[in-house]
């Protein structure tokens, strides 16, 4: 029989756990957030294999693309064999990749695609879903807050470790920082994954009240279920229109901001960038947990819409103050759009489901702005970016619309 005291002890350890889960996954998450700094790389990887430029951006595309394969298999991963094993997984595939990258021999730096790009970025996604889904699970009732939080991490990952590595590469050079960065990750991965578990029971992670009853009565739906419903290509393409702009931006901020007037700002823009995005990705989920995910979807969206609007003729403060607002709204969106996965699909299979939504963002990444390259003008680029966000808030509308049929059908 548990008496009053045990049960006590038994809640406040549980409590102790997801505080620990949030923490460190939230630290882990900070190194997992590499994905984003490659920008730097550009030009010590083109002097040092003596590589075209136009061929070394390209292993952010591979690194994207399998970030979000990582994403979908990692989610499904987690159900297996749980969170610890694959945060240990995807942080050593990371570390390794980064300790192969700097063995490459020069003559053939088209490997870096595997390396770094492949196995790098298949490992970031792997462990990315899986701490966000620890954390999910571990906060039932704040979902949001508790998402945005190891996702704002994963972004600030730009501010920490951008300046540490151009301090490496002028100390060390480029090889010895892909060198020394696997080495960091690796201690990094073998220090934390052993915190970053599962509760042995949603409903013990948080007390009892309806708001967990229905998340738990509802439908889980399995993958190959979700991409069957009108509602995940509601959500799924919403996301790509949404993240568009910031794509179209995100390689171009300095020659923007000398063609807008302000080529003094040029650095610092990448800098507050990488800010404003780790602040999105904070309060965008936690204005969701207070006014409804579709809500708080719809005004992130057109905020995007009204911003890629502005940039059609934005100059000086206000080019920076659309780039900033791009970014945190940018920022938000993956945080957000990991709670409406569970929100719609449930929690159980919340990781996969995730994966599959995420489809659209590797889509518009990889997509997208080939296809924008084609448009010569500065501003029928930014009008379609425009139109382009404008049609993903159609979708938000849409999802809105079907939602009470939704949730009736899956009572």
């Amino acid at each position: 029989m548990t008496t009053a005291a045990g049960s006590n002890s038994l809640a406040a350890k549980k409590s102790g756990n997801r505080y620990t889960v949030l923490i460190l996954g939230s630290i882990m998450q900070l190194f997992l957030g590499i994905l984003y700094v490659w920008s730097i790389f550009v030009e010590p990887v083109h002097n040092e294999f003596n590589w075209h430029v136009d061929s070394v951006k390209l292993t952010a595309s591979f690194m994207l693309c399998f970030f979000v394969i990582g994403i979908i298999v990692g989610g499904k991963l987690v159900l297996k064999i749980g969170s610890q094993k694959v945060v240990l997984g995807g942080g050593l595939c990371l570390a390794l990749g980064m300790l192969s990258t700097s063995l490459l021999p020069s003559n053939v730096p088209w490997i870096m695609y595997i390396t770094y790009g492949i196995i790098g970025g298949f490992g970031v996604g792997s462990a990315y879903n899986a701490i966000i889904v620890a954390a999910q699970k571990w906060f039932p009732q704040k979902r949001g807050l508790a998402t945005g939080i190891v996702v704002c991490s994963f972004g600030l990952s730009t501010v920490v470790f951008a300046p540490l590595i151009n301090i490496l590469i002028a100390r060390f050079d480029v090889r010895n920082t892909f060198l020394i960065l696997g080495g960091i990750f690796f201690a990094a991965t073998i220090a934390f994954f052993r915190f970053i578990r599962l509760p042995d029971d949603i409903a013990a992670s948080s007390s009892a009240n309806t708001a967990v009853t229905a998340l738990l009565a509802k439908k889980q739906y399995l993958i190959s279920e979700t991409i069957k419903t009108k509602q995940y290509y509601f959500i799924a393409v919403s996301l790509a229109f949404a993240t568009a702009p910031f794509f179209i931006l995100n390689p171009s901020f300095i020659s923007y901001a000398a063609a807008r007037g302000v080529p003094e700002f040029g650095t610092v823009i990448v800098m507050l960038t990488g800010v404003a995005n780790a602040c999105g990705r904070l309060a965008v989920p936690l204005l969701s947990d207070k006014i409804g995910r579709e809500r708080a979807a719809l005004i992130v969206i057109l905020a995007i819409s009204i911003c890629a609007a502005v940039l059609t003729f934005a100059r000086g403060g206000v080019f920076i103050a659309a780039v900033l607002a791009t970014s945190f709204c940018f920022g938000g969106l993956p945080g957000l759009y990991a709670v409406l996965a569970s929100d719609y699909f449930g929690i159980k299979n919340a990781g996969a489901n995730y994966g599959a939504i995420m489809m659209g963002f590797a889509f518009s990444a990889l997509v997208f702005p080939v296809l924008i390259g084609f448009i010569q003008s500065s501003s029928v680029k930014f009008i379609t970016l425009s139109v382009m966000a404008a049609f993903g808030i159609v979708l938000i509308v849409l999802l809105l619309l079907s939602k009470k049929k939704f949730e009736e059908a899956n009572a």
